[in-house]
């Protein structure tokens, strides 16, 4: 038995696991690379394995880095199942129609390539079956799977296969700790291989009791300046998260600036009415909240901009005000638009909430780049940037640490994953010194007999 390293090796995307029982070939995740371009090159890659010789999929959950690709592996040839949690079998197809709307602007635009196209999402999206927290899901003789809640984003989950009396856990990504919404990270149980996500490894984030008052910090800042707010966002968790915080404080503190908050994203407009159709999945404040008739992901200053003509409209208000779009780390979606007209403008404000990948341009700016290029357009940077650690999606290296503890009595082998080279090392050494356990940091396509 043994697993192949297929994506995230040494970087953050392209997270995609092999594990070959000599059985089945179960593919953990099969995500899109992403860098400076929305569809980066590799992408467009031969697979390092047979598409069509994998016998099932198992997803952890719905970001494009780690499903953006299982179309294509449709398109290669193949036809068995791919398992994952409802929400997410709901929200992958919304990303995947999202990604082939970008790909094709982009194609129409700049001439860059399309990955894959709609009958290969159909395709893809009859192949998906929705399964429920902690339930075993029988794969094959002696070979079962349970998807567990890992905090991070809606429906999303850390997988263990059991193959025969050999446990293996793939945590995806672990969610920051008291995220808005969601449940906390479940424990593991007694895996012995742990395939461990480290994009935070070599960092710990911000007091996530100041979450809140540093929002508010900064849209009053932003405000006082009378500019554009940017905050680009991830479509999924992060949007509807900030707009939870942002709801706390307008429609209960009373202290949130008056001015307009316009939510420029489709993708995550329609994946709200997914969270709105799986409130089982809440945490305790979500669920009072939800049994009283509140809808906390909406307020009175919340302006819902879908369509590109209602998008256009925005630049035709007056600042202060404040924009939400995708993408996240900026390397495609109507964030970019928004970029061109404000990156320049000394009185607007640049807010990121989220991790940014080496190569996008949400990392040049958060690294403090003073002229970048958008779309061809060469821009000075005079815009204030603002970083909130808090709001990650990610456990920062605290979180990791005490998440793997849990079964350090269990454990033998810790493969560090989806994270930059120093910090999947820094979490290897860390886990290694504390636990005494064998900690390893996989190169992209290495195989390792389990």
């Amino acid at each position: 038995m043994h697993i192949q390293f297929s994506g995230a090796s040494r970087e953050v995307t392209g997270s995609c696991y092999l594990l070959d029982t000599g059985i089945k070939k179960i593919l953990v995740d099969c995500g899109m690379f992403q860098g400076s371009d929305f569809n980066e090159g590799k992408n467009h890659d031969n697979f390092p394995f047979e598409a069509k010789e994998i016998d099932v999929v198992l997803v952890t959950h719905a970001h494009l880095d780690h499903i953006g690709r299982i179309p294509k592996l449709v398109k290669d040839g193949f036809t068995g199942k791919i398992f994952m949690t409802k929400a997410t079998a709901e929200l992958a197809v919304l990303i995947w129609n999202d990604a082939y709307n970008v790909m094709t602007y982009d194609h129409e635009k700049f001439g860059y390539p399309v990955l894959f196209d709609t009958t290969d999402i159909a395709q893809a999206q009859s192949l998906c079956h929705g399964i429920d927290y902690t339930i075993p899901l029988e794969l094959a003789d002696g070979i079962s799977a349970v998807w567990k809640d890992a905090g991070h984003i809606f429906g999303s989950a850390f997988i263990e296969v059991t193959v025969n009396n050999t446990k293996i856990g793939f945590s995806g990504d672990i969610g920051n700790k008291d995220v808005p919404i969601l449940k906390d990270t479940q424990s593991l149980s007694d895996v012995e291989i742990l395939l461990c996500e480290s994009t935070y490894g070599n960092r710990i984030h911000e007091d996530i009791d100041t979450r809140r008052s540093a929002i508010l910090k900064l849209v009053q800042e932003g405000t006082q300046k009378g500019g554009t707010i940017m905050v680009p966002a991830f479509s999924l968790e992060r949007t509807q998260e900030f707009l939870y915080e942002l709801n706390k404080l307008s429609e209960y503190d009373k202290s949130l600036p008056k001015i307009p908050i316009f939510l420029d994203s489709p993708l995550a407009i329609d994946a709200t009415k997914v969270y709105k159709k799986y409130p089982e999945y809440y945490d305790d404040e979500a669920q009072k909240l939800h049994l009283t008739g509140d809808d906390f992901l909406d307020f009175f200053q919340l302006q819902i901009t879908y369509t590109r003509q209602e998008s256009m409209k925005i630049n035709q208000t007056p600042g202060p005000k404040m924009v939400i779009a995708g993408a996240g780390m900026m390397n495609g979606g109507r964030i970019l638009h928004h970029a061109i007209r404000y990156l320049s403008d000394p009185n607007s404000t640049l807010m990121i909430v989220g991790y940014q990948a080496e190569g996008t341009l949400g990392r040049r700016l958060y690294e403090g780049a003073k002229r970048v290029n958008v779309h061809g357009n060469e821009i000075d940077v005079h815009c204030t940037v603002k970083a909130l650690g808090a709001l990650s999606a990610h456990g920062d290296q605290k979180k990791m640490l005490e998440w793997v503890g849990t079964v350090k009595d269990s454990l033998k082998e810790v493969y560090c994953t989806h994270g930059e080279p120093v910090a999947a090392t820094e979490l290897a050494h860390r886990i290694k010194d504390n636990y005494g356990i064998k900690t390893y940091v996989p190169e992209y396509t290495e195989i390792v007999e389990i």
